[in-house]
């Protein structure tokens, strides 16, 4: 067979919509390959069928050149989404996020993304958690991570959304983007990501992203800070076993911002 069917019957109203609308927006400024949409239904997606093989590291550097070319294709705004109403998380349970436009990184992380997700989980974060967690959002509220290790702050970026592992398919021709949470963010976004929970030849990705667009020194120290969200949003979404991690994160993210003056 030559497509493959995503049936979402119990998926929110506008999931659906939010994916495909995504995936065509990823894919319009021809950066990186982009799993094609065949058709859109109610509640189901037929896509490509893709096979898939072992990852290379020229696959992964290959990819990580195609990254830099989709966050330099840009986004209108911070928190654009390509459609309304926007999603995060599994099929299974995804959770609605903001779509506010904002011109400033900090604003659309902090008080559109970060803070809400923050109050979700307060109750298994515990006080003192909750207390460093919100001292992290404030760091970052304060533009310590608008740019790029305390350099110019960032244009948007066209970025994934939910770039994990598993959000890659390594194909025989590369690399493929699929079930994305599209929306205008920040480039370090989708490589925090990346790094999250690792990835198949991490720093290759890392390398081929930094030929097409170089990072100043020290950009991976920022990582914590913009895989934040996805982590809380794991607590939000798997419980208890991410709370550790999660508070040593905002524990990183409040000294980087130390280290860098902010």
């Amino acid at each position: 067979m030559d497509d493959f069917l995503k049936h979402a019957p119990n998926a929110p109203t506008g999931y659906v919509a939010a994916e495909a609308a995504g995936l065509h927006w990823l894919a319009e400024p021809k950066a990186v390959p982009v799993v094609e949409v065949l058709e859109e239904g109610k509640d189901s997606l037929r896509l490509a069928r893709l096979e898939s093989v072992s990852p290379t590291p020229e696959a992964a550097r290959e990819l990580g050149r195609g990254l830099a070319r989709l966050h330099d294709a840009g986004a209108p705004a911070f928190g654009f989404a390509p459609a309304e109403p926007a999603f995060f998380g599994p099929l299974e349970s995804p959770f609605p996020v903001a779509t506010d436009q904002r011109e400033d990184f900090a604003d659309y992380w902090a008080e559109d993304r970060l803070r809400p997700l923050a109050d979700r989980v307060t109750r298994l974060l515990g006080a003192d958690g909750h207390d460093t967690v919100d001292e992290a959002i404030d760091v970052i509220a304060d533009g310590a991570f608008d740019g790029v290790s305390g350099q110019g702050a960032e244009q948007p970026a066209r970025v994934h959304g939910d770039l994990w592992a598993g959000n890659v398919m390594w194909t025989a021709s590369g690399a493929s983007l699929i079930d994305p949470a599209a929306h205008g963010g920040h480039r370090l976004e989708d490589l925090a990501m990346l790094a999250l929970f690792g990835a198949p030849h991490l720093e290759e990705i890392f390398e081929g992203y930094t030929e097409v667009h170089p990072l100043p020194d020290g950009w991976e120290q920022d990582l914590p800070a913009h895989l934040f969200f996805g982590l809380l949003a794991h607590v939000h979404l798997f419980g208890e076993g991410y709370v550790d991690r999660a508070i040593a994160t905002a524990e990183a993210i409040i000294a980087r911002a130390d280290a860098l003056g902010a």
